[in-house]
């Protein structure tokens, strides 16, 4: 099979553990991370539909949509202003930085502080949107909303992963998504209310309003415990062994240990983990870290979670309707991604990827060819009311196939396949790649629907045809797998194994063994 399989001589260890009540609440916890990033992701479009604030801070393309003489009638060219799009896209290059230094302090003060500084930081930066009185003001609150996503999306998927059960992880790790999607459907909630405030200010209660989730992740990073590969990384073997002891449910973790503080002396020989992350050994991973972020974004799924609310003033939606369908679809995101829960385990990683590339692919075709047909090539048609729903079916369509495969997946995998050495580094890169496609797509969009019109979406497609034929030929299944254990996968995979060079495994293996002799009388594990 295309996707590889592991033979019974080297096949990954199995570890004894099981879902304790204490693990499922932590991860609960952990994964309100999401709710930062899925509220903002849902509430800058809706407040960028709302004429007080685009009278307030962008006049030009006010004028530009309220205008009834104007010299283009085109529905396409509505929205297309690089300024407005900043707006949203300014917080996407905040979080890339931050992401990158956030690597660091995630693997020396452990994954909770990352987790606090990126709730906090975002808890500011709505203050900050919700008081703006000018645009610097504006896009400054954006920036630290932007700092505080990066270090969340940083830290949690990670923190996920390490606390997770293997044969559990998929679903535990899935609740960073299901949060996501639960953040853009509150946002859309919100939106649709306060777009009616006849005082005009709604547009400030949607960005204040940040603060509730940045709160209950802050609070949450305070009380939960750190996990077992951190604690083991910064060597608290004592309190790690304790932790494995209490979110196993089991008394017998010293094999666990063992390979915990294995894999943390190979860790520690690496002094130069984002050096080391280029090796050729770890080609595999770094490549799925790279691509798999970048793919989740190419989907165009952003193109409806930032902007669905023009997009469907764009195709005739009155403001009320608009907002309102952006809900609907937020709603589907919501419900779909339970399947990605109830399923990841069970049908595995590779499966819902190849069959929600394959749904999306026909959703896209179907709402590009829709808008062709509608709304026409100079953008002056209008869609009659039931194709209006047809085309939002489509949409929802579309928007369940990502929400319970490239949605949580694009997280899941990436969190999962590093070894504690690059782990950090790794998980940075990850969110890196995403906030920079996630950065272009807004930035772009708006300009490329001007230009493109329906073949935006069959621009779209066409990508998703490349990502299920890499997925197909590239990727190994890793459901059930011990975090610490990945790498047997990609030497087992008939693609990858050419780069699991053994000379390189024995050279570190006998760095670790060197650089930890003085250390032995210190250890007390298995």
């Amino acid at each position: 099979m295309a996707g590889g399989g592991l033979s019974a001589s080297s096949a990954p260890k199995q570890f004894p553990g099981k879902m304790t009540p204490f693990v499922f609440v932590t991860c609960v916890v952990a994964a309100t991370g999401g709710l930062i990033f899925g509220y903002d992701l849902g509430i800058s479009g809706g407040v960028t539909s709302m004429a007080p604030f685009l009278k307030k801070f962008f006049p030009a393309v006010y004028q530009k949509e309220t205008a009834e003489a104007s010299v283009s009638n085109n529905q396409y060219c509505k929205f297309d202003s690089q300024l407005l799009t900043l707006f949203t896209s300014s917080l996407y290059l905040a979080a890339l930085v931050a992401a990158l230094l956030a690597s660091t302090m995630t693997r020396i003060f452990g994954r909770r502080v990352s987790m606090l500084f990126g709730g906090s930081t975002f808890f500011v930066g709505a203050i900050l949107n919700a008081a703006a009185q000018d645009l610097f003001m504006l896009i400054l609150g954006r920036i630290l909303l932007g700092i505080g996503v990066g270090f969340a999306n940083q830290s949690v998927p990670v923190y996920l992963s390490e606390m997770s059960p293997p044969r559990l992880r998929g679903m535990l790790n899935v609740g960073f998504q299901l949060m996501i999607t639960i953040g853009i459907l509150a946002a859309n909630c919100i939106n649709y209310f306060t777009a009616k405030v006849k005082s005009g200010q709604g547009w400030r209660i949607s960005l204040g309003l940040a603060i509730i989730p940045a709160a209950i992740i802050t609070v949450g990073a305070i009380l939960l415990p750190e996990t077992p590969n951190s604690l083991v990384e910064r060597g608290k073997e004592d309190k790690a062994r304790a932790m494995l002891r209490r979110i196993r449910g089991v008394p017998d973790v010293e094999d666990e240990l063992a390979d915990l503080v294995a894999a943390s002396r190979t860790s520690q020989a690496v002094h130069h983990p984002w050096r080391n992350i280029l090796k050729r050994k770890y080609r595999p991973q770094l490549m799925m870290g790279i691509l798999l972020p970048f793919f989740q974004q190419i989907t165009g799924i952003n193109v409806i979670m930032f902007y669905a609310p023009e997009l469907f003033k764009i195709v005739g939606f009155g403001d009320d309707a608009s907002l309102m369908s952006s809900v609907i679809t937020g709603a589907i995101n919501v419900v779909a991604t339970f399947v990605s829960i109830a399923s990841v385990d069970r049908l595995g990683r590779r499966f819902l990827l190849l069959q929600g590339g394959i749904q999306m692919f026909i959703s896209q075709i179907a709402v590009g060819t829709m808008i062709m047909v509608e709304i026409g090539e100079n953008g002056t048609g209008s869609f009659p009311r039931g194709r209006a729903i047809l085309l939002v079916l489509f949409i929802c369509i579309y928007v369940s196939g990502f929400a319970w495969s490239w949605g949580p997946l694009g997280w899941l995998v990436p969190s999962e396949i590093y070894p504690l050495e690059i782990r950090s580094a790794g998980q940075s890169i990850t969110v890196a790649v995403n906030m920079v496609a996630t950065f272009v797509i807004a930035q772009v969009f708006m300009a490329m629907l001007c230009h493109l019109k329906y073949g935006l979406f069959y621009f779209f497609s066409g990508w998703l045809i490349v990502m299920n034929l890499f997925i197909y030929f590239c990727l190994p299944e890793t459901k059930g797998v011990h975090i610490e254990e990945m790498t047997k996968v990609w030497k087992n995979h008939r693609l990858w194994r050419r780069f699991m060079d053994e000379d390189d495994e024995t050279e570190d293996k006998q760095v670790v063994e060197d650089g930890m002799v003085d250390d032995n009388d210190h250890y007390d594990g298995a």
